[in-house]
């Protein structure tokens, strides 16, 4: 009778487990699709929400990662959350296909580098850093890419409007957070500065924190729909060729 009540109980568990490999495998089926439909980096908690509940969200994630690890496409970490992209080694053979870099200029760059480093940065504090005026269209440009946002309004005399990155910035830059941009001497040798660097340039640890600082009020309604003003771009902008440098 033990050996009968042994046997019951070893064929019961390894039921159970048969089916929640199944379960899991169904699981590893729907993340996959999930992420591979997805236009933007997915992070376990939108996994979460669109899988069923009790789906284990993390293992899934390691195992499709696992998966692809020496395949053509390789599930990476970026902006927070998962994506799907070429294996690096292979980026080459995508060359043709690329969609042309959007340019621009070296205003653009050490203004996008300045947001990065320093959010949340106001418009005049940009331009203390930079030791030039910098043009409304120079930000518009960065907010019109997706790499730039408004934040909020900084509590002090005409409460200035505050910049920082966005998602779409770190997906792009292929980081997983702001904390993986890079020193100063590796963005001089990647051409965000080109020539000279901004007087007073430092590099701070940045933070792209969502929560509002001590120093910060939310924007108002009106904020959010603010027109794109293109105008002049500043005045040291171009290169010495009179072309603006590229990403």
């Amino acid at each position: 009778m033990n050996a009968d009540r042994r046997f019951a109980a070893l064929s019961e568990r390894m039921s159970a487990e048969i089916a929640e490999a199944r379960l899991h495998a169904e699981h590893l089926r729907m993340a996959e699709a999930l992420l591979f439909a997805s236009a933007e980096p997915m992070t376990e908690a939108d996994l979460a929400e669109r899988l069923p509940t009790g789906a284990r969200v993390g293992r899934l994630v390691e195992d499709i990662a696992a998966y692809y690890s020496g395949r053509g496409v390789n599930l990476v970490k970026l902006a927070g959350g998962w994506a799907f992209r070429t294996a690096g080694d292979l980026s080459w053979m995508m060359a043709k296909d690329v969609v042309e870099p959007r340019k621009l200029s070296r205003a653009a760059l050490e203004t996008l580098a300045i947001v990065a480093y320093h959010q949340p940065v106001t418009r005049a504090e940009i331009e203390d850093i930079r030791g030039v005026s910098t043009s409304k269209g120079t930000l518009d440009t960065l907010i019109e890419a997706g790499w730039v946002r408004l934040r909020g309004r900084r509590r002090a005399p005409g409460r200035p409007v505050t910049y920082g990155t966005t998602r779409s910035f770190l997906d792009h830059f292929g980081l997983d957070a702001i904390g993986d941009l890079p020193g100063l001497d590796e963005l001089k040798g990647s051409g965000f500065f080109e020539g000279r660097l901004p007087t007073g340039l430092a590099v701070p640890l940045p933070s792209d924190d969502d929560a509002l600082r001590e120093d910060e009020e939310p924007l108002e309604d009106g904020d959010l729909f603010m027109p794109l003003e293109v105008e002049g771009e500043d005045e040291d902008e171009e290169g010495e060729d009179g072309a603006p440098p590229s990403l």
